[in-house]
């Protein structure tokens, strides 16, 4: 089976605006299409409860049955509850502490099984990031910088492209150095769909953003639009 992972670069439930369309799109993966189990892993924010009490105010107006999996408080066991969703969504945050959280706890090792077995991995920000070799991250105070992830898809991946100021120069320079591998670009409301370790279709809810392939050839950073698919 096709492993599927939809990688977002930011907006979605716990943004301001009342715009669920990649939450909607995520669910409509699942292969449970009456009412599919989502779970959400927050450890990005700590397990912030704001940050969960947002998922649920999303997901319960949504046809599906939510709930959140804590490794910051009583954690139950892992193995079983993950791999009986049918959708895991992983929260953004500090990517950094949460892929080490992620270790101690052997969450990888578990996401791989449900990546293999079927089920839906997604997630926004940190959960874009985490599954490329590498990623743009805001982990570390008044500066970005480039950290290893997980490594399951090749090169690397850059958030809030076209939301905060500071991140598409800070990527282009860092591929100029030779910091980090070429890899995507993705804004606000948008994501890319992975089938296996390639990308099968770049979505988003607004007609004015593109994801971009990011590379540089002889120097000269080259950014190339994907083609977008509008969803609703």
């Amino acid at each position: 089976m096709v492993g599927q992972i939809i990688a977002a670069g930011g907006g979605g439930f716990s943004a301001i605006t009342n715009d669920l369309a990649l939450e909607r799109y995520i669910l409509g993966q699942s292969k449970n299409s009456q009412s599919p189990k989502i779970c959400l892993l927050a450890t990005a924010t700590g397990d912030s409860d704001s940050y969960i009490e947002k998922f649920y105010r999303a997901f319960n107006s949504l046809n599906c049955r939510p709930i959140h999996v804590p490794l910051f408080k009583q954690t139950p066991n892992l193995e079983s509850t993950l791999l009986a969703q049918d959708v895991i969504y992983i929260g953004g945050g500090n990517t950094k502490s949460m892929l080490a959280v992620w270790r101690e706890w052997g969450v990888p090792d578990i996401l791989r099984q449900a990546w293999s077995s079927g089920i839906i991995l997604s997630g926004s920000s940190a959960g874009a990031i985490c599954w490329f070799q590498q990623g743009i991250t805001d982990a570390w105070a008044n500066r970005l910088e480039v950290m290893d992830c997980l490594g399951w898809f090749p090169g690397s991946c850059c958030p809030h492209y076209d939301a905060e100021p500071e991140r598409q120069p800070t990527y282009h320079r860092f591929l100029k150095t030779g910091e980090v591998k070429p890899g995507y670009g993705i804004p606000e409301w948008s994501a890319l769909h992975f089938k296996g370790d390639q990308v099968f279709k770049a979505i988003s809810s607004r007609a004015d953003t593109t994801v971009y392939q990011v590379t540089i050839e002889n120097g000269l950073i080259k950014e190339i639009p994907l083609k977008m698919e509008k969803i609703s």
